[in-house]
C-alpha cells in the first residue's frame, strides 16, 4: 500500500513537473499572434485570395532600404568645428618667435628696414594670422574628402553653422602659397625675414567633430521614409495560384508585420498565452503517451524521466536566445547531440522521438519555416540511423560527416526549388552549417559526462565492465575459478534469454559476470569452490544459511568499494531476490522436528527483480546451478527442470515486480532448453524437490 502511494506521489510530481516545463516553455513565445499564411518569394500562392482587412504602408525590402540609406549617407554632410582658441594662440607666439628674431637681427646688424619698422613687420604678421585664422584652416579627416571639389561640409562657428564647399576651404599648403603670393605685394621690403615666423605659425583650426557628426547624422537619417507604397482595405494583395512576385512579396511581408501588430492589439496576451501552452501540452503529451506505452522503464524511474526532459528545456531556451540575437541563427543550433546522445544511452525510436518533439517546439519559436523543421528531422533521422560509435573518435567523426552531407543535400535541394541553382543566395548558411556540425562533436565528450552525473551505464561502460583486466574480474578469475566459471555460464544464458525477449542483452551479461563477486569474500562456503571439503558439515543449517546469505551484501559492498555502476549493483541485489535457501531449511527441520523454525531467517533479505533483465538474471542463475545435478540429462530431464524452476519463481513471487510476461516467459524457457546441453557440469546430487536453491551449498 505503501509503495502504490509513493508511486502515485511520483508519477503527479512527474505530470506537475511536465507541466511547470509546458508552461516556462509558452513564456518563451511572442505574446503577439501568427499570421497564418505561409509564403516564399516565386512560388505559388496555395491558398485562396487574399484582401487587406485594414490599411497598411508597404515596407521597403532590405535591398531598397540600404540603396536609400547609403544614398542618404552620401548626401549627408559631416560636421567640422573652428576652434578660434587656436589662432589666438599662434598669434601671441609669432609676436614672441618675432621679437626673439628682432632681438637676434640686432645684434648681427641685419635686416636694417625691419629694425627701423620692426612695428610695421609685426602688425602685418598679425593681421595675416588672423585673417585667415577667421577664415579657418581645416584639417580634413580623411584625405579623399578634399579632392572632391563639389564635397560640401557642415562648420560651425561659434554658434552659427553654415556650408561649405570643399575647394573653398582654406588648408595648411593652401595658406603657405597664398603667403608666398602676397608677400611682394606687402611694402615690406624685407619680406623674406617675416616668411619663416608666419610659416610655422600656420596650422589648422578646424577639425572633424565625430560626436556632433553622428549626433546629425542620426536624426537625419531617421527622417528616411522606409515604406514605398500603400494598399488600402479591400485591395487584392495576391489571387489564389498566382505566383509570389518581388513586388507581391514586398506587401505580404508588410501585411505579415502589420496583421501580428494590428491584431495582437484586439487579441488578449493570455489567449495567445494558452494557445501556445495548448500546441507545447499537445507535443509533449505526444511525447509522455510514447514514453508510457513504449518506454514505461525509463517513464518510471524520475532519473531517466528528468534526464529525457532536459534536452526539450535546453534547446527551447537555446532556440529562443539565439533569436534574441541578429547575427545568429536557430541553423547553428547542433540538433543532432539529442538523437546521439539519447541513443547512446536508451534506444534508436526514443531517440528519434525525443528529438522530433525537440524541433516541433524549436519550430514554433523560430520564424525561419518549414525548411528548417524538415531540415532538422532529416539530419535527425540521419544521426539516428547513422552508427554513430562514440567508443572511437574517428568513427564518431566519420558519423558526424554523414550528417553534414544530409545538411549540405538537404540545403542544395531546398536551393534548387526555390532559386533554381545549387548554392542558395544566402553564402553564409555554409559557416553556419560549419559551426553546427563541429558543435554536433561536443556529444563526444558530454557522453561521458551525463553517464557520471546521471548515473547511466552505456554500453561503452558495459564492454569496459565486461573487460577480464577489471579489478573484480579478476579477483574472480584468480581467486574463485568454479565461481567465475559459473558465471560466465549464467551470462551465456541470460544474454541469449535477454536478446531473445528484446531486452539489454549487453546490461544482463555484465550482471551476471558480477553477480556472485560476494562469494569472493568465503569461496569455501560455496561448492564449487570446494575440494573434496565441505566445512557447512560443522556448521549449524542457520550459521550455513547466514554465510550462504551474506554473499550478496559482501557483493554489494565490493562492488561500491570499487564504483560499480547502480545498473550492475540492482543485478548482484535482485538475483536471488527474497527466495528460502531450500536445503538448510529442511536440513533445520529434520535435525529439529519439533520446532518451528522462523523462515525469514532462511530467506535472502535482498530485493525482488524490477525489471526483465534482472529476473532474467534469477532464473538463469537458479537453471544453470541446478542443471548441474543432472546424470546424463535427456531433453524431457531438461525440460522438466526448466519448468520447476520456473514455476517455482513465479508461485514464490519472485517476479512479481519485473514486468516479465508469460509469452516472455516461454521464450526464456526455449532458449535456455536449447542452451543447457552445452552448459551442463557435473554436481553433487540433491532430490529433485530443491534442485532450485542448491546453487549456494
Amino acid at each position: 500500500m505503501e509503495s502504490n502511494s509513493a508511486k502515485r506521489l511520483l508519477n503527479i510530481l512527474k505530470y506537475l513537473l511536465v507541466v511547470l516545463v509546458v508552461a516556462f516553455i509558452s513564456t518563451l513565445f511572442p505574446n503577439t499572434v501568427r499570421f497564418k499564411y505561409h509564403f516564399e518569394r516565386g512560388r505559388t500562392w496555395n491558398y485562396n485570395d487574399l484582401v487587406a482587412s485594414f490599411d497598411f504602408s508597404v515596407q521597403k525590402n532590405d535591398l531598397e532600404a540600404q540603396n536609400d540609406l547609403d544614398q542618404q549617407e552620401e548626401a549627408f554632410s559631416p560636421y567640422y568645428v573652428l576652434n578660434f582658441e587656436v589662432g589666438e594662440q599662434q598669434i601671441q607666439r609669432f609676436t614672441k618667435a618675432f621679437e626673439v628674431q628682432v632681438e637676434a637681427a640686432e645684434l648681427d646688424n641685419q635686416y636694417q628696414d625691419v629694425l627701423k619698422s620692426p612695428e610695421k613687420y609685426k602688425l602685418y604678421g598679425q593681421k595675416f594670422l588672423a585673417r585667415i585664422y577667421q577664415q579657418g584652416i581645416i584639417s580634413w579627416a580623411k584625405p579623399n574628402q578634399a579632392e572632391s571639389s563639389d564635397f560640401v561640409i557642415q562648420v560651425i562657428r561659434g554658434n552659427t553653422t553654415a556650408q561649405e564647399v570643399a575647394e573653398n576651404i582654406l588648408t595648411v599648403a593652401a595658406v603657405k602659397n597664398l603667403l608666398i603670393d602676397s608677400l611682394p605685394y606687402s611694402n615690406l621690403k624685407e619680406a623674406e625675414f617675416i616668411y619663416p615666423i608666419l610659416e610655422q605659425h600656420i596650422v589648422p583650426n578646424i577639425f572633424y567633430s565625430s560626436e556632433r557628426t553622428e549626433q546629425f547624422k542620426a536624426d537625419y537619417l531617421s527622417t528616411v521614409t522606409t515604406t514605398k507604397d500603400l494598399v488600402s482595405a479591400g485591395e487584392l494583395i495576391v489571387a489564389a495560384g498566382a505566383t509570389i512576385t518581388d513586388e507581391v512579396y514586398d506587401q505580404l511581408i508588410s501585411y505579415k508585420v502589420a496583421y501580428e501588430q494590428e491584431v495582437s492589439k484586439e487579441r488578449s496576451k493570455i489567449g495567445i498565452f494558452i494557445g501556445y501552452f495548448l500546441m507545447i501540452s499537445l507535443i509533449m503529451g505526444v511525447f509522455l503517451l510514447y514514453l508510457q506505452r513504449y518506454a514505461h522503464e525509463h517513464f518510471n524511474q524520475i532519473g531517466k524521466f528528468i534526464f529525457l526532459l532536459s534536452p526539450i528545456l535546453l534547446y527551447s531556451c537555446l532556440v529562443f536566445l539565439v533569436n534574441q540575437v541578429s547575427f545568429l541563427n536557430a541553423y547553428m543550433i547542433p540538433f543532432c547531440i539529442i538523437p546521439i546522445v539519447i541513443k547512446h544511452f536508451f534506444d534508436s525510436r526514443l531517440a528519434l522521438y525525443t528529438h522530433l518533439t525537440v524541433v516541433l517546439i524549436a519550430s514554433f519559436l523560430t520564424s525561419l519555416g518549414y525548411e528548417f523543421t524538415f531540415i532538422q528531422i532529416i539530419a535527425g533521422i540521419v544521426a539516428v540511423v547513422g552508427n554513430v560509435n562514440s567508443r572511437e573518435l574517428s568513427e564518431f567523426f566519420n558519423s558526424i560527416l554523414f550528417i553534414f552531407f544530409a545538411y549540405a543535400l538537404t540545403f542544395i535541394g531546398l536551393s534548387l526549388i526555390q532559386e533554381g541553382k545549387i548554392m542558395p543566395s544566402d553564402g553564409q548558411i555554409i559557416w553556419t552549417l560549419f559551426i553546427n556540425v563541429s558543435l554536433v562533436l561536443l556529444a563526444y565528450p558530454m557522453i561521458p559526462v551525463l553517464e557520471r552525473l546521471f548515473g547511466f551505464t552505456s554500453v561503452s561502460s558495459l564492454i569496459e565492465l565486461s573487460s577480464t583486466n577489471r579489478p573484480l574480474i579478476k579477483k574472480l578469475i584468480q581467486e574463485v575459478p568454479g565461481t567465475w566459471q559459473h558465471s560466465l555460464q549464467v551470462a551465456n544464458l541470460s544474454e541469449a534469454a535477454a536478446t531473445a525477449i528484446g531486452a539489454d542483452a549487453m546490461l544482463v551479461k555484465v550482471g551476471a559476470l558480477y553477480h556472485d563477486i560476494g562469494k569472493t569474500l568465503t569461496p569455501e562456503y560455496f561448492i564449487e569452490n570446494q575440494q573434496g571439503i565441505n566445512p557447512h558439515d560443522t556448521l549449524t543449517p542457520k550459521q550455513s544459511v547466514e554465510k550462504i546469505i551474506a554473499h550478496v551484501a559482501e557483493g554489494v559492498k565490493l562492488a561500491k568499494k570499487s564504483h560499480v555502476p547502480k545498473a550492475i549493483i540492482d543485478f548482484i541485489e535482485t538475483h536471488h531476490g527474497t527466495t528460502k535457501v531450500e536445503y538448510f531449511y529442511r536440513k533445520y527441520k529434520e535435525e529439529n522436528p519439533e520446532a518451528t523454525p522462523d523462515e525469514q531467517q532462511f530467506r535472502y533479505p535482498g530485493t525482488k527483480p524490477s525489471t526483465k533483465e534482472q529476473a532474467v538474471l534469477m532464473i538463469a542463475d537458479s537453471i544453470e546451478a541446478a542443471s548441474r545435478t543432472l546424470q546424463n540429462p535427456t531433453v524431457q530431464d531438461i525440460t522438466q527442470l526448466i519448468d520447476r524452476i520456473i514455476t517455482h519463481k513465479i508461485t514464490d513471487k519472485q517476479l512479481e515486480h519485473s514486468e516479465l510476461t508469460f509469452k516472455e516467459l516461454e521464450q526464456c524457457r526455449t532458449v535456455f532448453q536449447q542452451m543447457l546441453t552445452s552448459l551442463y557440469h557435473t554436481r553433487v546430487e540433491y532430490p529433485q524437490d530443491i534442485e532450485t536453491e542448491v546453487s549456494e551449498v
